[in-house]
């Protein structure tokens, strides 16, 4: 099962963006409970997520209304998140360098 940094971060996005609150918690549930071994079994679940560089992945929450962006290291089941926004907010931002800040 996939440990993922911070349930705090993702709690904080549900607040900024409460629209998207249900999508992405909905989303932290699936994956915790979850044992892929590399990227292309997590494709075979979420088959809109993208691969971007740096293990990191991009996610389509909420009918693709919002993005997420995350660092999977697959050998220690571990997911970083790095980024959450709208998809108009995703346009302005370097998905490969992004970091989150309070």
């Amino acid at each position: 099962m996939f440990n993922i940094i911070a349930r705090r971060t993702l709690l904080e996005f549900c607040r900024i963006y409460p629209e998207a609150a249900q999508a992405l918690m909905e989303w932290y549930h699936e994956l915790i409970g979850k044992d892929f071994r590399n990227f292309q079994e997590l494709k075979e679940t979420y088959k809109g997520c993208s691969i971007v560089g740096d293990d990191r992945v991009v996610f389509n929450i909420a009918g693709n209304k919002f993005r997420l962006v995350v660092r999977v290291v697959f050998q220690f089941k571990t997911i970083q998140v790095k980024w959450f926004g709208t998809h108009k907010e995703y346009d302005k931002i370097d998905v490969k360098s992004i970091q989150f800040k309070k």
